[in-house]
């Protein structure tokens, strides 16, 4: 349950941070650009990343990790 929690909290901050990034580039006419998004990204994985990382493993893409599960190249191990 603390791995789950610990997820949660890792991906709510990552949609968060990053899509309110989006909103005030958007309402703002542009003045954080591609860039500043791009780094707001970034720098909240590699927050979450120190912050949950040894709670979970920092999987902050659930999708993707049950993508990468499914596929018959990896073995299951």
């Amino acid at each position: 349950m603390k791995k789950c929690g610990a997820e949660f909290v890792g991906t709510f901050a990552l949609v968060f941070a990053g899509t309110g990034a989006i909103v005030i580039n958007e309402t703002s006419g542009g003045a954080i650009t591609h860039v500043g998004i791009s780094l707001t990204f970034g720098l909240i994985v590699l927050a979450m990343i120190y912050t949950v990382g040894d709670i979970s493993g920092a999987h902050l893409k659930s999708s993707g990790q049950r993508g990468v599960f499914c596929s018959p190249a990896l073995p299951v191990t």
